[in-house]
């Protein structure tokens, strides 16, 4: 694998990503190739990495894909680059639990054998920066701090300050950022806003943001500790098909500033799998691909653009037919929110019989879960990995024929709904330790999609 370091924070919001972003552009205006990576679920952040880097962005998840396939993972996205970014998640030694280190930015470092470059956020204090530098450094020998990048740093007397109280860890300090809200990004209920929202306005803010990054920090140094991380050799994962398909089957894919929640993996084992990928804005396109043998609804913010979701009746009348006919269709969270039949009062898809509404409560974790039932794409009893995300809430919250059984912090439940081709849940799953899920998909397509079977499922009661 070529050059690689990890931007790592302290906690959440102190500027990983504003550091990392800004890293992978000033990297990319040097000409190189780079390739940024996301630790943890996230789906917002890549967006941005793709945004300033060019390639597709990638999550690196421990606990979604098994530590095994982090290293695989990460050969695989770095393919042609230069040097690869991988942006941490929350603190630098955060997990999914408290008990290890399962999932936080630390056991990925110390799988891809990489430097840590860790972020603080220094807007209010001085000498007690070094008391959290070099509790970071000791806490996990194992583990690289190589250096550490001070952020929302007020004046040059007070970097002084820091940087004295650093100087005597011999933990370098390679550089400072400014306090600047031009470099801010927009926030909402969920993290950042998505980078395709404001597509214009961020490539401005993240060219600012390269351009502080060569003012603030030397580049020419964390480019030189990415350089030096050892070979990290063995193979890379790929997305290779279990065969040669019967057919060339059209999967339609919602992709747009309300369903944009994508795993580029899950797209690539699609790909691999035999399917032609057929894209559509939900918001602006009054009609599905044509041919769709299977269609996608991936997670997002239906709930912010609602009222244009709602006014597209004929595109949500489609939605309903595809659903009817048994063809397969998968929706994950904001796609679950589509298919109901409200979404805050506007009028969805009509698919499944709930209401979906805002609510002040987030429902945030990993899950362990189980395959209800057997479906399209998963098999009875068949158990995964997967994570929520969500501020909404559906009511009634559960359907006849779950989609999954769900476990967490000791507590089970069922969730989501399952019935004919539909399998709609809030569970958002990474398919690179799973690819039989798109062979299925493309599979079932191929099956299902014959006139005489829509025909015979048209007139069918989904729930």
């Amino acid at each position: 694998m070529s050059a690689r370091i990890v931007v790592a924070g302290t906690a959440s919001g102190v500027g990983k990503t504003t550091v990392a972003t800004g890293l992978i552009g000033a990297l990319r205006a040097r000409g190189l190739a780079v390739q940024g990576f996301k630790v943890g679920p996230d789906y917002i952040d890549p967006g941005f990495h793709a945004l300033a880097s060019g390639r597709p962005g990638r999550n690196l998840d421990a606990y979604l894909s098994g530590p095994e396939l982090i290293a695989p993972l990460a050969r695989h996205g770095a393919a042609g680059a230069d040097v690869s970014v991988v942006e941490g998640v929350m603190g630098l030694f955060d997990g999914a639990s408290g008990r290890g280190e399962l999932a936080s930015t630390a056991q990925v470092a110390k799988l891809l054998r990489a430097p840590v470059l860790l972020v603080l956020d220094a807007a209010a204090m001085s000498r007690s920066v070094a008391a959290i530098v070099q509790g970071y450094r000791d806490f996990d020998p194992a583990l690289e701090l190589a250096g550490v990048v001070l952020n929302r740093v007020g004046s040059e007397r007070h970097e002084q300050l820091l940087r004295e109280a650093i100087e005597p860890l011999g933990v370098p300090v390679l550089g400072c950022l400014r306090r600047d809200e031009k470099l801010a990004v927009p926030e909402r209920h969920l993290g950042l806003v998505p980078a395709a929202e404001r597509e214009a306005e961020n490539r401005a803010m993240l060219g600012a943001l390269a351009e502080a990054l060569e003012r603030g920090v030397d580049v020419d140094v964390a480019l030189g500790l990415a350089r030096a991380a050892p070979d990290l050799g063995g193979p890379a994962w790929g997305p290779h098909p279990a065969g040669p398909p019967a057919g060339t089957p059209r999967v339609a894919i919602a992709q747009s500033a309300a369903f944009s929640f994508h795993y580029e993996e899950n797209l690539e084992l699609l790909r691999a799998a035999g399917a032609e990928l057929a894209f559509f804005d939900p918001l602006r396109e009054e009609s599905l691909p044509a041919g769709a043998g299977a269609l996608l609804l991936a997670g997002g913010f239906p709930e912010v653009f609602a009222a244009e979701l709602s006014e597209n009746s004929p595109l949500r009348e489609e939605v309903a037919a595809f659903a009817r006919s048994g063809r397969p269709l998968l929706a994950e969270c904001g796609g679950l929110l589509y298919l109901g039949a409200e979404l805050d009062g506007r009028e969805m898809c009509g698919v499944l019989p709930v209401k979906g509404t805002m609510r002040g409560r987030l429902s945030l974790g990993y899950r362990e879960a189980t395959a209800a039932a057997a479906s399209a794409c998963f098999g009875a009893g068949e158990a995964f990995r997967g994570h929520e995300f969500h501020y909404s809430g559906i009511e009634p919250a559960g359907g006849k024929s779950p989609a999954w059984r769900l476990a967490a912090g000791g507590a089970e439940w069922s969730e989501g709904f399952l019935r004919g081709g539909v399998h709609a849940s809030y569970l958002h799953l990474h398919w690179a330790a799973h690819p039989e899920v798109a062979t299925r998909l493309v599979a079932a397509s191929l099956r299902l999609a014959s006139p005489s079977h829509i025909q015979k499922e048209q007139g069918k009661v989904l729930l």
